[in-house]
């Protein structure tokens, strides 16, 4: 079992997620902008972040160079789960330490997958 945080501004995707997740077994913690994900991140210290690209407040891209930047939670695994499907932001978000990036519509067991084998490769 992992806590994993789910930063989305859209709350139908947030809860199939979190649907799929705790039905995995995992604990599911949620945020809903950019700067609440960067302070669920820091108190709640997910085992992986599903993280949007667009966010109100702080957008993903940010969020994610923050993370890095912090010694706390530059390991944890990140997943980009974004509609942005252009090459120049998919290369960024690797760049940037993004572990996964899937574009929205997305097949859930896929990313089922991908969550899975970033849990196992981060133990």
């Amino acid at each position: 079992m992992a806590k994993i945080l789910i930063a989305d501004d859209d709350v139908i995707l947030t809860e199939m997620l979190r649907f799929r997740l705790e039905g995995a077994r995992h604990e599911v913690i949620t945020a809903a902008d950019g700067l609440e994900a960067l302070d669920k991140a820091k108190e709640g210290r997910p085992d992986l972040i599903i993280l949007d690209s667009m966010m109100p407040v702080i957008a993903g891209p940010e969020v994610l160079a923050r993370l890095r930047a912090n010694p706390q939670s530059a390991a944890t695994p990140v997943v980009m789960l974004t509609a942005r499907n252009g090459e120049g932001d998919i290369v960024a978000a690797l760049r940037g330490g993004a572990n996964e990036y899937l574009t929205k519509p997305f097949i859930p067991q896929e990313l089922m997958v991908r969550i899975e084998k970033l849990l196992l490769s981060s133990l």
